[in-house]
């Protein structure tokens, strides 16, 4: 069963954009705030995939694994302080 659509989105548009809207809308046969609904939360889905998720080219992929298959280097710095103990555990 589909979420129940409560909130409200109120936009602004040219009177083209409207016109477009309204006819890709009917191309579709989507009532119009479901044919925007549908398209916004895609591209925001898309806009934030490109800040979450990577992709990489198969070039790309290889030199991720050569880097991610070296040996990790020993870093006294950081053991020493990873040895300490935690200030926030009391």
């Amino acid at each position: 069963m589909p979420a129940t659509r409560t909130a409200r989105l109120d936009l602004r548009a040219t009177e083209a954009d409207r016109d477009l809207i309204v006819h890709a809308a009917e191309a579709c046969q989507m009532k119009i705030s479901e044919f925007a609904v549908s398209h916004l939360v895609s591209e925001a889905r898309r806009v934030l995939a490109d800040r979450t998720q990577f992709s990489l080219g198969p070039v790309a992929w290889d030199a991720w694994e050569q880097i991610n298959e070296r040996p990790a280097r020993d870093l006294p710095g950081l053991r020493k302080l990873m040895e300490r103990p935690s200030p926030f555990s009391r």
